[in-house]
Parts: C-alpha cells; structure tokens; sequence
C-alpha cells in the first residue's frame, strides 16, 4: 500500500539520510576515491547545506501525509560499481534523482560540482522503516473472522509489503481472512476484508442522500455485500446504481 508515507518519521528519515548521505560522501573522499574534497565531511557548512537540502526533499515526499505512529528505520548503503574511473573532485555534492521515494530500494545521486571532469554517479540504499503492526499467532483458514485472540503487536518492517499494513486494532479484528494465513504472517490491508452480510440477488433498501433529502428505494443486489464495501444494485426501472454497504440490508449511495 503506495499509500501516503506517515509524516511522524519526517525528522527521524532525516537524521537516518543524513547518515546515509555522509556515508556515499565518505566514500566519495575516502582514500583510494579519485577525488579530493576541500570541506571535509561533518563540517559545519556541510551540515548546514545538508540539513536544508533534505529538509526540502523530506517535506516535498511527505506532503499531505499524516501519521501518530512511532517509526524507526535502518539505512543500507550500497556501494559503487568498481570498475568507474572517476576523475579528481574538489566538491562532491548528493542529490536525490527524478522520481526517488525514500522507502525501501532508493538511490542516492552524487556529482561532481567543482573539478576538472564532470561525474555523476547513483549510490543504492535501502531504507527500512520499522513501525507498529500485527502478527499472527496461529494459522487462519479462508474466511475467518479475527478477533483479539488471533495476533499480537509487534514491530514490523513497513516497506517489506505493497499493501499498508494495519497499525489499529479496528483495522482487522472483526474482518475476515481473504485467503489462508500463516502464523507469523503480517495483517496487512490486502489479506482481510469485510464480512459478507448478503449474497447477489437480495432484496435490499438503497438510500439515497442529497443537500436537504433522503429517498428510500428498493432494488436487487448485483454483488456480494461486504460492509463498507461498494456494491451495485438494479433498480426496478432496471437501471444500476453503486453505492455502499451499510448493514445487511441497507445500501448508501451519496448524490
């Protein structure tokens, strides 16, 4: 899930890219590079240039994100293709390439901004970011409802899965397993779903909601009703209408 990354790890990526960051710059300046850096790493221009460029990056990828919950993470930095012959640099400076999301397999770019040859190069990290999460503790067969009994908290890695996985317990308990679980498998938005409260063909009220009025109708449901969920449903004058499934016999759709 690519779901929006939380906001509450904003300050904490930056200390973790700052370090990768240094890191790609150490490899740049270490001896054995081809080049040679005239502000050393760690200095104080360095860290003032450093903290604004990933203070603009950072707030630029997490606009618009939201998020109450405690976040770690952990910065593998790759290393560079041995057989590049990089010409001398005095000013080696990172940037992060078009398109980069700083969750999971990323790049860093570093160029050279001050030497005789112009270089670029892409430095791979991977960022894990460790948060809350729910952990099966037994076996669950297709179609399982969860309850409490059924996982326990932990910390997991939120960038090992596509899908967003469920921090609240009102995310899953209640829900039914989508397939059959392993113990020790993450709940995740992708393995459960809501419990199925009618079956297609059911007679169900579909109430219609607008500025000021409500109207009730009658219709035949076209799909399995999940709450929550939408479902389409055949009026009597045959047209078809999506809405969302309230409770085993009620259909909400919003004008």
């Amino acid at each position: 899930m690519a779901t929006p990354l939380p906001l509450g790890w904003r300050h904490a990526v930056r200390a973790w890219l700052c370090a990768a960051a240094a890191a790609a710059l150490w490899l740049a300046t270490a001896p054995g590079w081809a080049g040679e850096a005239s502000a050393p790493v760690g200095s104080s221009p360095w860290r003032e240039q450093m903290g604004r460029w990933l203070d603009g990056e950072v707030a630029q990828q997490l606009q618009g994100a939201t998020a109450d919950f405690p976040l770690r993470a952990e910065i593998e930095v790759g290393t560079l293709d041995p057989r590049l012959q990089l010409a001398p640099c005095r000013r080696v400076e990172p940037y992060l390439p078009a398109g980069t999301r700083l969750w999971g397999r990323s790049r860093i770019g570093l160029r050279c901004a001050e030497g005789p040859t112009p270089w670029n190069v892409f430095l791979p990290i991977y960022v894990r970011v460790w948060g809350p999460g729910w952990v099966l503790r037994r076996p669950v067969a297709p179609g399982e409802t969860l309850g409490p009994e059924h996982a326990e908290a932990a910390e997991v890695d939120w960038t090992a899965y596509r899908e967003a996985v469920l921090v609240r317990p009102q995310d899953w308990q209640g829900l039914q397993a989508v397939r059959g679980l392993g113990a020790g498998q993450v709940l995740r938005t992708g393995v459960v779903r809501a419990p199925q409260v009618f079956e297609p063909g059911s007679t169900v009220r579909l109430r219609l909601e607008g500025p000021g009025f409500v109207v009730m109708a009658t219709g035949e449901a076209l799909g399995h009703g999940r709450i929550g969920e939408p479902v389409r449903v055949r009026l009597p004058n045959r047209r078809i209408l999506v809405g969302t499934v309230l409770d085993a016999q009620t259909v909400v759709l919003t004008l």
